[in-house]
Order: structure tokens, then sequence, then C-alpha cells
């Protein structure tokens, strides 16, 4: 079965908007793995708006399924932060200073000596490395020319298009994901995944591993309580 990562980010962004800790984050996420989630996924950012690198510290010590630490390696105080925590996985994703959210993979082709040696740099810690890419085959071959283990497909524009038409939404997604088993890279997927689109793209998908969903989880949870609605993604993928 496809593993769910849960991403609280938004648990931060409520947290930090009144200062104090509430939400406890620390207790949310041990919330979730005692829900059924297999993973809890954070994407800090310079700016520290959401996630806190302090945070990444008070995480790793009592996370016991897999923790997936997001974010641009371009930031040396994010590598640092990587490395000192030394998560199960690091997802690399290309985000500018400010992004609001991640809009795009990485250009594997142009990045492809840089992302070689960050990706390196990873593994000699024991860190799986999984890198960003939108669901095109040319970017999966360059991602696997890194040397990187995963890649995370980049979702939004399944989920844009899902309720036009699904077949034509995944389709590069399902080229994508074969290319990718061919080449031997595990396949990972996030972004604007829902309960309304995520059953289907986990069915279409073959070899999907692993996916990382924050927003609209958080935001169903708001109506049906954290561990319904995290019951309910899991059902998802089954």
């Amino acid at each position: 079965m496809t593993k769910l990562s849960v991403n609280i980010n938004k648990i931060a962004t409520l947290r930090n908007s009144r200062g104090g800790n509430n939400p406890d984050l620390v207790k949310v996420a041990l919330d979730c793995e005692r829900f059924g989630a297999q993973g809890i996924t954070v994407h800090p950012r310079p700016d520290e708006r959401h996630i806190r690198y302090q945070d990444v510290y008070d995480l790793k010590a009592v996370i016991a399924t897999e923790f997936n630490i997001e974010g641009n390696c371009k930031e040396d105080k994010f590598v640092d932060l990587v490395l000192a925590n030394k998560p199960a996985q690091v997802t690399l994703v290309p985000d500018a200073e400010g992004q609001i959210t991640s809009n795009h993979g990485w250009d594997t082709i142009k990045n492809r000596d840089y992302l070689k040696e960050m990706v390196s740099v990873f593994q000699k810690e024991g860190i799986r490395v999984s890198i960003f890419v939108d669901p095109v085959v040319e970017m999966i071959e360059g991602a696997a020319e890194t040397g990187t283990d995963r890649i995370e497909l980049y979702t939004e524009a399944y989920a844009h298009n899902y309720f036009a038409d699904r077949e034509k939404a995944v389709v590069n997604y399902i080229a994508a994901a074969h290319h990718a088993n061919k080449l031997g890279l595990g396949i990972n997927a996030g972004h604007d995944l829902d309960l309304h689109n995520l059953h289907y793209f986990a069915q279409s998908i073959p070899g999907l591993l692993e996916v990382s969903i924050g927003h609209a989880l958080i935001s169903d949870a708001l109506y049906l309580g954290l561990e319904t609605t995290i019951q309910k993604y899991l059902q998802q993928l089954v």
C-alpha cells in the first residue's frame, strides 16, 4: 500500500498566528502517527513563517515513523538542518525565497551536476533523497542521472484538471511513473491531492510508494476531525 505522510506545515501556521504553542506541533505529529499516518513531512522555509528550524529538532527527537524534510538545498541553512537531524528522507524542492507554496519541479537537465553533488551530500549521511519533478519523461531521466533514490511527482496539474477529464489529467503521470520504474527510481507524489482525486491517482500510478499531503488534509480535519480524516485518506490508498 502507498504510504501516507502528513505535512504539518498548516498546523505550524495556525500556531504561529497567535504565538505560544497552541496547537502543539509535536503533539499533533504524534497524534497523526497514532491515527495511522506512516510518515510526517515538514517544509521549513527561510522566514520560518510556519515550520521553525527548532521544530525540526523537536520532531526528530520523537517521531517513530518516517520523517521527511522538504526544502531548497540551495539554502545552506536548510542543508545544515537536514544533516544535523538525519531524517529518513529529504525532498529537494526548487522554491524561490518568499514563495507561498511549491509550484514547479526541478529542471534536472539544467541542474544535473548541481543536484548530483547535493544528492551525494545527503546520501553519504544515510539520508534517502527524493527530487521534486514535473511529470516529464526528460526530467525523470535527468533525475536518474543525479543518483537520487526517488522522485516526487508534482501533482498540481493533475488535481487542477481532475474533474474536467481525469484520464487526460493523469496520463503524463502514468508515463512518468513507467519511465521512473524502468530507471529504478522510487516514486512519491504530492501537491493538491485530496479526498476527491487521491484514490484514482493512487490506482493509476504504478509503483507509487508515498504521498505527502498537508493543506487538503488539515482543511478536511476542521470538519471531520484529525483521526477520521487520516483514516479516510488511508482508505483512498488501499
